[in-house]
């Protein structure tokens, strides 16, 4: 009698039951594929072949006496060596399940069998609407690695960040949402191996299911979803940083770990004049075949089992283009788009697109379907352009202030439909951001060549740290003017985890290779910034309070019937703007009123001077019984409200803003 039986076609993937352990694996091209079965010390002992097929599914069942929770276990795959065709069946390989829920330690890792049981008695999903969205984004091994309040086993890992002082930092900004980098299964680049570096962020994918082991104690699985359950429990969702759209096998030169030896043609896009070589539309090497139905039926398995299963409020698509690509190009209404939508346990997560990949006509900002959110680079540059003193960019940086209409007013898309940026872990810091000119990636060893270029970025007078007070005055300036934009703009506020204390990554650009102290948060400098984090605090607080700054409707500066404007642009010598006034390209000062009445200033009076000289901006008039109250003026520390007694000026530093409320 065969030890191993027929089992099911369904679910994919292996399956603990109590009784035994159900395979199952898509192949529409194999021809044979056997089930291998690994001791914990990595050697073979067993194989079995599927005895089973269902359509282009093989599948088989263990007992329990041969398979249970812990197993460890691959596939040897066996069909055409045909390249020409696409085709790289090689059995001398053992393949992971692109199912795999959990792997193995070691190299190479194996796919282990996991009890899925969890108590999450107590657990329920914040549900924060995107209007009240603060998203932070973090790296979980980089966060709390050098965190002196978190349990030394715990740094650098998913327990990280249940330590009390971690989730009270969290709430202390207002975070209602972590964004975690990359958390599925990746591994590094073999040319980064060879030079002792490492794939620190994790954008690799090696098993899209699995939960990262280097995150773990122990068991990453477990203790993903401890960490999801003490985030909830603090009113904090969870967003994950997905990558589907290539993974870690690479071109053809690339190494054979999962999906290649599976059904290459399948997962891949190949190129149609010689199917022996990869579309790269990524700049990894592959682009995954997200227009095949087997491929998009598993990214919609994946993204439903780590919102069930793991209990994940959202997703982050990086290079989310990919994943509306048809031979024809982005399709804004692709199946997969679709596909998500109908799956009940995704109907409600935060769906948020990287909406740009490497390819022709890659860029599609603005082109995601309702329901799903977008990184704004345009937003990011405009803020940006504006506080580095690049001439004409006002007009740019209102429509972003008022919730980027241009992109997003269409099909009924709302203001929070743009995910606001000034940094983000591919990139500057905000420390970084006004210390440097010019990106300084030596240590990546690729001769300073890696990483943008252009980074809209303005040292201030001196590149690199600095003894001068003057600059120093300036660099803490210019980082209270780049939060206070982003806080009170309208759309969905991202803050890169660290920039509330200066964090610095030495001017590197693209530390992703970077498993050390140039990536990892130093929590001293949160002691020796608190005046900063103090200012992000109170802006947090500040767009909580005032629902002015999270409206759900873009500000358009036409009248209503009641005679309230929604918003009015002011010029520095009193007025509103003028036609000749947006073309002003040596106009670096703009104030901006909330709420304005015909002949009655605005609530809040936002005021905004990226001019190296002073500004006295003349102030709208208020009736007699009113005044203005400063709530805060970046060129000063106090954020005490206090009162402005003089209603005709505002005397505005250079590179400054203030904010008034009447």
């Amino acid at each position: 009698m065969k030890p191993i039986h027929a089992g099911s076609a369904r679910p994919l993937g292996a399956t603990w039951t109590r009784r035994g352990v159900n395979f199952a694996l898509f192949s529409s091209h194999a021809v044979r594929i056997e089930l291998c079965l690994f001791d914990p010390d990595g050697a073979e002992r067993a194989r079995h072949d599927l005895p089973a097929r269902t359509g282009d599914v093989w599948h088989g069942f263990l007992p329990a006496r041969l398979a249970r929770p812990g197993t460890l276990y691959g596939y040897r795959v066996h069909g055409p060596d045909d390249p020409a065709q696409g085709l790289t069946f090689d059995p001398g390989v053992v393949l992971l399940d692109p199912y795999a829920q959990a792997l193995s330690g070691g190299s190479p890792p194996r796919a282990r069998v996991i009890e899925r049981d969890f108590d999450w008695s107590g657990d329920r999903l914040p549900t924060v609407p995107w209007r009240d969205t603060l998203i932070y984004e973090l790296h979980v091994g980089g966060f709390t690695r050098r965190h002196p309040g978190v349990p030394e086993p715990w740094r650098g890992k998913y327990l990280g960040l249940t330590a009390a002082p971690v989730i009270e930092h969290l709430k202390s900004l207002g975070v209602t949402a972590v964004e975690l980098l990359p958390c599925q299964a990746f591994m590094s680049e073999a040319f980064l191996e060879e030079r002792g570096l490492v794939n620190y962020w994790g954008y690799n994918s090696v098993a899209w299911f699995a939960p990262e082991r280097r995150y773990a104690v122990e068991d990453p699985v477990r203790e993903f979803k401890s960490m999801v359950k003490a985030l909830h429990a603090a009113g904090i969702e969870v967003i994950l940083d997905v990558v589907f759209n290539h993974t870690a096998e690479g071109n053809e030169q690339g190494p054979m770990l999962s999906w290649k030896g599976i059904d290459n043609p399948v997962y891949y896009r190949l190129v149609a004049q010689d199917r022996r070589y990869y579309e790269n539309l990524t700049g990894t090497g592959n682009t995954v075949r997200c227009a095949h139905p087997e491929v998009r039926g598993q990214i919609v398995d994946c993204l439903r089992y780590w919102a069930e299963e793991l209990h994940v409020d959202g997703f982050r698509f990086d290079l989310a283009t990919v994943l509306a690509r048809n031979d024809d190009g982005f399709d804004e209404n692709s199946p997969l788009f679709r596909a998500v939508r109908a799956v009940p346990a995704l109907a409600h997560v935060k769906l948020i697109a990287e909406p740009w990949d490497v390819g022709w006509g890659g860029y599609q900002l603005g082109r995601f379907p309702p329901g799903w959110a977008e990184w704004n680079d345009r937003y990011r540059d405009a803020v940006r352009s504006f506080w580095r003193r690049d001439g004409g960019k006002v007009g740019e940086l209102a429509e972003r202030l008022a919730g980027s209409s241009d992109f997003f007013r269409h099909s009924g898309r709302k203001p929070m439909a743009s995910i606001n940026l000034v940094t983000a872990h591919d990139g500057f810091t905000l420390n970084d951001l006004v210390s440097y000119d010019e990106r300084h990636n030596e240590a990546n060893l690729e001769n300073n060549a890696d990483g943008h270029g252009n980074n809209l970025s303005w040292n201030c007078g001196v590149e690199g740290p600095t003894e001068d007070p003057g600059v120093n005055a300036l660099r803490r300036r210019q980082m209270k003017n780049l939060m206070a934009t982003l806080f009170l703009s309208l759309g969905v506020p991202m803050l890169q985890a660290g920039d509330e204390f200066a964090r610095t990554q030495g001017g590197n650009n693209n530390a992703y290779c970077q498993d050390n102290a140039i990536s990892w948060l130093d929590w001293e400098r949160a002691e020796a910034h608190q005046d900063l984090t103090r200012f992000v605090r109170h802006l947090a607080q500040l767009r909580r309070r005032h629902a002015e700054f999270r409206r759900e409707t873009f500000l358009k500066g036409t009248a209503s019937r009641a005679g309230v404007k929604d918003v009015a642009w002011l010029h520095p010598r009193g007025g509103e703007m003028t036609q000749a006034d947006w073309g002003d390209g040596s106009l670096r000062t703009l104030g901006m009123s909330l709420g304005k009445r015909n002949h009655s200033p605005g609530r809040f009076l936002l005021l905004l001077n990226a001019d190296a000289a002073d500004q006295r901006f003349r102030l709208p008039a208020v009736p007699a019984n009113r005044h203005f109250t400063i709530l805060f003026d970046t060129a000063s520390d106090d954020l005490e409200a206090r009162r402005w007694d003089d209603l005709l000026q505002y005397p505005l530093a250079a590179s400054s803003a203030a904010l008034l409320e009447c």
